[in-house]
């Protein structure tokens, strides 16, 4: 048995939440390796929904949950989200979720600084959730952030704080925001880390001994490939890398435990947010797939814009990711469809390509190039086996398997957990 790394590999809200859940079963412990809270995971079980955005899904089965150092923590949000999944009769203690005491922490501050300058970007803006994420990892490779560590040595926070507002007084001043008070910031970090410490403890400890134990280990990643700071559709991604590279570096263990890199993708596309999306559709299409798909954020509540599934965009995250196998969700949303479009190519002007280009002025050129197929009447939801689906739904999950060049692994036709077409089991491979 193996470990198992699941990442997106589209623009995020692949379905990832419902994956790693049902992987969860078979794994000893489950690692969050980036991102924060600006990513949110809905699981739904034994009839029972959970939102999660910094807890790994793990928690809900009970299994080892760590947050590993490159994730950028919300203190209150994490707290909060704690006590509102206990509140749903989850079990959540030290024993069972460990918060790497090197992760960066996000602070108010931080946030005021995403929300002023998406603002005064204006046209421009790139569609953060305003949470602070991008502002804070700025920090943590600034070499300012303030750690989980540093909330148990309050006489060393104020040279702390002292070197982050020295950073942050003259970008509020320029954004017209007011000073900062580091006697407040310090109040509230102190305030909190009572209840944070308990669970702060050296991940990477963790890691290592699950590793010598033969310990099965499932590596949780939040957004999608699209979204990575270095490959995807940049500017409008998140401020961390996101492909399977991150699992090792974000969590602490070696490259060489990341195991299976399992790609979560839809059966369509959706994007939250700004930037760039090819295959958008702003028709009737495009709305049934949102409404059928309940496409809105989890963490945000804003609407996900919709359109065909991009076989070019999703080949080249799966190159990019090192993904072994696909996990195919939302199948069912496509039902009742009569035609159906996949992307199979771009074109700008005759010029013919093979691949997403990394240039802002290329990036808006581009045209879709179209594979069309035969859409199916009858109803793929709660399908459980390959002969359970419609002939048309079969033949259009093998035709993404050769166009995107990796087999699917699993297939999701309902956001129930049990409603999964399992073809191979990621941690036996």
């Amino acid at each position: 048995m193996g470990n198992v790394t699941v990442v997106g590999v589209q623009w995020g809200d692949e379905g990832k939440g419902k994956i790693v859940d049902w992987l969860s079963d078979r794994a000893d412990l489950v690692v969050r390796f980036q991102g924060g809270h600006n990513a949110g995971h809905t699981l739904v079980v034994g009839g029972t929904t959970y939102k999660l955005s910094l807890l790994p899904s793990g928690i809900v089965q009970g299994k080892l949950s760590i947050i590993g150092p490159g994730v950028v923590v919300d203190p209150q949000a994490l707290l909060d989200e704690i006590e509102r999944v206990r509140g749903q009769g989850v079990r959540i203690d030290p024993d069972l979720l460990v918060l790497a005491d090197n992760a960066a922490l996000i602070l108010p501050l931080h946030r005021d600084l995403d929300a002023a300058r998406e603002a005064q970007a204006g046209a421009g803006k790139i569609g953060t959730t305003g949470r602070g994420i991008g502002p804070t990892y700025e920090d943590k490779v600034g070499r300012r952030a303030i750690r989980v560590a540093d909330l148990a040595d309050p006489d060393a926070l104020d040279a702390k704080i002292e070197r982050v507002l020295a950073h942050h007084g003259a970008l509020r001043r320029g954004l017209g925001l007011p000073e900062a008070d580091p006697a407040e910031l310090k109040s509230w970090l102190l305030s909190l880390a009572p209840s944070l410490l308990p669970y702060a403890r050296p991940a990477w400890r963790e890691m290592d001994e699950a590793r010598r134990r033969g310990r099965r280990i499932l590596f949780e990643g939040a957004q999608g490939a699209l979204l990575d700071v270095d490959h995807g559709t940049y500017p409008f991604v998140t401020s961390s890398n996101t492909v399977s590279g991150q699992a090792a570096a974000g969590s602490g263990t070696g490259p060489g435990s990341i195991g299976y890199v399992l790609g979560i993708v839809k059966a369509y596309t959706t994007r939250v947010g700004e930037g760039p999306f090819p295959t958008e559709l702003f028709d009737d299409d495009g709305r049934r797939m949102g409404e059928r798909g309940h496409e809105f954020g989890t963490v945000t509540g804003r609407a996900r814009r919709c359109g065909w599934f991009d076989a070019v965009l999703v080949r080249q995250a799966c190159a990019v990711g090192g993904v072994a196998g696909l996990a195919l969700t939302k199948l069912d949303v496509l039902d009742g469809f009569e035609t159906l479009k996949v992307c199979v190519g771009y074109r700008i002007g005759d010029r013919a390509l093979d691949h997403y280009p990394a240039g802002l002025k290329d990036q808006a050129a581009v045209q879709p190039v179209y594979e069309y197929f035969d859409g199916w009447s009858e109803t793929t939801r709660g399908a459980r086996s390959w002969r359970d689906l419609p002939a048309n739904a079969v033949k259009y999950v093998r035709r993404i398997e050769e166009l995107v060049g990796r087999p699917v692994a699993s297939v999701s036709t309902s956001p129930d957990r049990d409603d999964t077409i399992l073809v191979r089991d990621p941690f036996e491979d």
